[in-house]
């Protein structure tokens, strides 16, 4: 069956991007030559991704759009709709979860921003967390996560380091 996986980069302190939603913090000093953080290897098990519009704002910012030939979805409450990249939704996660793991398919990357993670949270729709600590302490910025999760235990399934960075993947 296919699952959600959240994989994102986060501050030693918990945050995913900086108050204004930059994310400058995660192309580190340059000194280090980069070294294999798995996103390869990573982006070959997906094919569907989910973001906020938010963080398909920021990335449609920075060239052209990097996932190209994914199925994409951006949660919106501005449009309905799509374009070539994506269809635009305001559709419960519960439901759009529900639909696309009745359906064939490769996992489903959950990109981001924290709106959308905390209601995947809540709504109990992940099933694996690659979290990928990056060697910074922001001080402030937008929280991975929020208040009022409910417990959830997640099971350690593999640890590596490269670059100054850990990356922790866990299961639920």
């Amino acid at each position: 069956m296919r699952k959600v996986i959240l994989y994102i980069a986060i501050s030693i302190d918990g945050y995913i991007a900086r108050k204004n939603g930059d994310v400058d913090w995660l192309e580190g000093d340059g000194s280090v030559p980069q070294a294999d953080n798995g996103y390869d290897a990573f982006y070959s098990q997906i094919d569907t991704i989910i973001m906020g519009n938010s963080t398909y704002k920021q990335i449609k910012g920075w060239g052209e759009y990097p996932y190209k030939g994914t199925k994409g979805y951006v949660y919106t409450t501005q449009r309905e709709g799509a374009n070539e990249d994506v269809t635009f939704t305001s559709q419960k996660p519960v439901e759009l979860i529900s639909q696309l793991k009745q359906e064939e398919g490769k996992d489903i990357w959950l990109v981001g921003g924290a709106e959308i993670i905390d209601a995947f949270i809540k709504d109990n729709l992940i099933d694996e967390y690659i979290l990928t600590i990056a060697p910074v302490i922001l001080g402030e910025g937008i929280p991975l996560f929020k208040d009022k999760n409910l417990e959830t235990r997640l099971k350690l399934k593999e640890m590596r380091s490269f670059d100054g960075f850990i990356q922790s993947h866990y299961s639920v």
